[in-house]
């Protein structure tokens, strides 16, 4: 693969404070579409260059380039105008001024929505071995930070035990689903049940393991949930959400249980909608609310990627039906629709399982 001379990128034209506005070329647009030059003499010591093949589509997203973020309180640095968006993503390398990556090897890794990308070798997240007959984009989903952090969210903050009873929103997206099947297949749960966003997601979700499964636009969803649990209560709550359905599950949750803070979508665009309310339940019910985010326990990497692996090859955890790719390699205005599939995180369009981008 030859080396380019220019590199073709998305960046932020404005950083959004509420909606994100998709438009181009307008003043307030929030993305922009830039071509920068590019010369060997750009790649640094210990950096690569990667030809990107697929992108992950990620809520977090969102908040790395939300307007008005204090640096001080972010686990990573803000997006700024002017900078590409940020991305997690699969790519080949290319051009190589690293003694740990040689040209041609295909990586997992921090990279941006780009054709091309400058990549230090300390964003690499795994050196992907082709000839283990998994499909590539399992790396962005089972065996990818989405998988790690269902995994390290499970046993590390939720210190979940077997037999347990175990909620979980947003089941059917890319964590809520690796979750349900860890939880129930590799950690022996009890009872799963998943909280989503439809009838079809519902069967979904209970396809992979879950005993129950609840669409939150019925009506009768807390109901159902609720009788199902009985006065036992859930152990463990795997929120993905915030919000009403956090307000709702911390009633929910048994006294001296836990509470997994992965995620709050419901409030990214709108905050109001992310409001919780009910915060007295942990105090009278001696409940444990913990934040994590995966890179926490980077260090513990390949011990989860070799359960899940494990479970990958005794049939527990289902690959293919894992992800869902919108293909726009051969689309002639590839880049330009990137943010259009990330937006779908955030509607109804939301497949099942992680949306990966394939450029």
């Amino acid at each position: 693969m030859s080396v380019p001379t220019e590199l073709n990128q998305i960046q932020v034209n404005k950083n959004p404070l509420a909606e994100v506005n998709f438009e181009w070329d307008k003043p307030d647009s929030t993305f922009k579409f830039a071509t920068v030059k590019y010369n060997e003499s750009d790649l640094k010591q210990g950096f690569v260059l990667v030809k990107v093949l697929y992108l992950s589509n990620d809520p977090a997203q969102k908040g790395w380039m939300q307007k008005g973020v204090d640096p001080r309180r972010t686990y990573i640095s803000p997006v700024l105008e002017g900078d590409p968006v940020r991305s997690l993503g699969i790519g080949e390398v290319v051009e190589s001024n690293s003694h740990k990556f040689a040209k041609g090897d295909i990586v997992s890794c921090s990279c941006s929505w780009s054709d091309y990308a400058i990549v230090d070798q300390q964003s690499i997240f795994t050196k992907i071995d082709t000839s283990s007959g998994l499909p590539v984009p399992v790396y962005l989903s089972s065996l990818g930070l989405t998988g790690l952090t269902a995994y390290f969210g499970l046993t590390e903050v939720g210190q979940f035990k077997e037999g347990q009873t175990l909620v979980v929103s947003a089941a059917s997206g890319a964590t809520g689903s690796m979750v349900v099947q860890i939880a129930k297949h590799l950690l022996k749960a009890g009872k799963v049940i998943g909280i989503t966003g439809s009838p079809e997601k519902a069967n979904y979700v209970k396809s992979l393991g879950a005993d129950l499964a609840v669409d939150y636009h019925d009506e009768t969803w807390k109901q159902q949930l609720g009788e199902y649990l009985g006065d036992d209560f859930a152990d463990v709550y795997f929120d993905n959400v915030g919000g009403e359905i956090l307000s709702f599950m911390l009633k929910n949750v048994k006294s001296f249980g836990t509470v997994v803070s992965c995620g709050s979508i419901s409030g990214y665009i709108d905050r109001t909608k992310g409001l919780v309310d009910n915060w007295t339940q942990i105090t009278v019910n001696s409940l444990t609310v913990k934040g994590f985010v995966v890179i926490n326990y980077r260090n513990q990497f390949p011990q989860a990627v070799h359960a899940i692996v494990e479970g990958i090859k005794l049939g527990k955890i289902k690959v293919t039906e894992g992800y869902t790719i919108e293909d726009l390699s051969n689309d002639p205005d590839t880049l330009l629709k990137v943010p259009r599939v990330w937006n779908k995180l955030f509607t109804n369009e939301k497949p099942n399982g992680k949306l990966i981008t394939k450029v």
